[in-house]
């Protein structure tokens, strides 16, 4: 399991979650990756990628703890996603939105240009990809909603919304997807974008992960981790005072994370938050009063977010078999 985090001080941190004995976070890397703050990262298998204030995107892998490469785009690079179907254990795309309202795609094996897409007028705030990897939504400064066909690399569809949204994810099946607007939650249909359901926290929302059994798990100013019902709108249970500074990401690390039953292996959910810490908690804690972390890493830096893998890295074998299973796909196609 690994997490890479980036923060306002440009440096870029990796993390190896050891499980073997006594719970631990092993420093991988760090090191100033970009000339200015970094505003996103995103992992997927061995691969991170990061994205900054400096216009650039870096390529690191994780199985060797190196930086391989780095891409240009259009303006600060405010949002990354990667698109890895199921059947292979290397990405396939990745999508990046800027501070120029444009999204760009990448083939992820090797980095290469693929399109750049005008989905703003404004910068993005965020964006998130179909699970089927066909179409992908994004939200911006213009108090826009955009869709975006990803098998014509065009923007298909764009609407403004009563209140801007600052982030944006799917569930794990692709049926529903979330909008952050402040403190609010707006749950809606993938198929036809309809309303479903509202979500209420008393302060402002800062990052979101979706989990198994139709959870939703939330951070921000309140400085918890809270998992939401997505089907009755309550709150499901929460890590209270989970971080001494407000939240600026989670990372679902286990499959199991989506409840709370008396199971021998932990549901393993890990934060961050903006005075450096990470931690990774047993959600099962949050039946204490006063929950304690499994294990902590203090970054002494200004942590912005934070992104994970449960996934080994991949050796060559592995790459040729993603190869032929990225020939399987395009034949189906």
């Amino acid at each position: 399991m690994t997490l890479v985090a980036g923060s306002y001080e440009k440096f870029i941190w990796g993390f190896s979650l050891k499980t073997a004995g006594s719970l631990t976070l092993k420093p991988l890397f760090s090191y100033p990756s970009h000339l200015s703050t970094i505003k996103c990262v995103a992992v997927s298998g061995p691969v991170a990628v990061s994205g900054g204030a400096d216009d650039a995107i870096k390529i690191y892998d994780l199985s060797s703890c190196s930086e391989v490469g780095s891409l240009m785009d259009q303006g600060a690079v405010t949002a990354l996603s990667f698109y890895n179907p199921s059947s292979l254990s290397f990405p396939r795309n990745l999508l990046s939105g800027s501070d120029g309202g444009t999204v760009s795609i990448y083939d992820a094996d090797p980095f290469v240009h693929l399109k750049t897409i005008k989905a703003h007028k404004k910068g993005i705030n965020d964006l998130a990809i179909h699970p089927s990897g066909t179409v992908a939504l994004s939200v911006g400064r213009d108090s826009g909603f955009a869709m975006l066909n990803l098998v014509r690399g065009r923007r298909s569809y764009f609407q403004k919304i009563d209140k801007e949204a600052t982030i944006l994810k799917y569930d794990l099946e692709g049926g529903k997807f979330f909008m952050v607007h402040e403190e609010k939650v707006s749950i809606h249909n993938s198929e036809d974008a309809k309303l479903v359901l509202e979500l209420e926290n008393q302060k402002r929302i800062l990052c979101i992960a979706a989990a198994t059994n139709g959870l939703l798990f939330t951070g921000g100013e309140d400085r918890n981790v809270t998992a939401w019902d997505t089907n009755s709108g309550q709150a499901a249970y929460c890590l209270e005072g989970a971080h001494a500074s407000r939240v600026k990401g989670i990372v679902i690390l286990s499959d199991k994370a989506g409840g709370i039953e008396d199971v021998d292996e932990p549901y393993l959910v890990a934060s961050a938050s903006s005075d450096g810490v990470i931690r990774v908690w047993d959600v099962r804690m949050a039946r204490k009063e006063n929950p304690t972390p499994l294990t902590e890493r203090s970054t002494k830096s200004r942590l912005t977010c934070l992104a994970g893998s449960t996934l080994k890295s991949v050796t060559k074998p592995h790459v040729e078999k993603r190869k032929r299973a990225d020939k399987e796909l395009d034949e189906e196609e």
